[in-house]
């Protein structure tokens, strides 16, 4: 039964199909946005609407960008023969937030999971190992700690260990299941500092 009308019913249940938004939640976020001035309701939907049409993968890293590279990739200071592979553009920005990673980032965009069905031409591998030709010298494999990520990095670092460039893993400071956008900047300074040879 609809408690509201279609229009704020409409509101709630679009809101609530975003990743990590529950019906109450979607519920506060609906009547905060109607009782807005118009403007900034309009100004919100527009934001969106940019964002979709504008926002595209770096060519390099394979992070979200509205430019051809990314601020990490144009940056000249950054290391570039350093690369950290990430699952997502939000572990890039967790460990962003450390203030300590002066390397580069590729960004998979997801992990193996052969249970979901998503194996390695699923992710952003080919593009990591296009990378690779250039003049790195070292991968660090910053995926969860999670079976997902486990098997994405065994992945990864058997694809990368015949080219002779040095593979390390993040050490275990990053709790086993956990989500690296979900855990503080010493830990995961730690992690990236106490970090191993695969």
């Amino acid at each position: 039964m609809d408690y509201f009308s279609g229009y704020i019913s409409n509101l709630i249940e679009q809101l609530s199909s975003l990743p990590g938004i529950g019906t109450k939640t979607a519920q506060r976020l609906a009547f905060y946005i109607v009782s807005q001035p118009e403007d900034k309701a309009r100004h919100l939907a527009e934001s969106i609407l940019e964002a979709r049409k504008n926002v595209r993968y770096c060519k390099e890293c394979c992070t979200l960008t509205d430019a051809e590279k990314c601020p990490i990739c144009s940056n000249p200071r950054r290391d570039k023969h350093t690369i950290m592979v990430v699952e997502t553009p939000r572990d890039l920005a967790a460990y962003e937030k450390t203030g300590k990673y002066e390397g580069v980032y590729h960004v998979l965009h997801g992990a193996i999971s052969p249970m979901l069905g998503i194996g390695p031409d699923d992710i952003r591998l080919k593009e990591l190992m296009t990378r690779l030709a250039g003049d790195v010298n070292e991968v660090i494999i910053a995926t969860n700690s999670s079976l997902e990520g486990e098997t994405t990095a065994m992945y990864i670092s058997k694809l990368i260990k015949p080219t002779g460039i040095k593979v390390t893993r993040i050490a275990s400071g990053v709790p086993v299941g956990g989500d690296l956008e979900n855990i503080d900047e010493v830990t995961l300074l730690r992690a990236l500092e106490g970090r191993t040879q695969l």
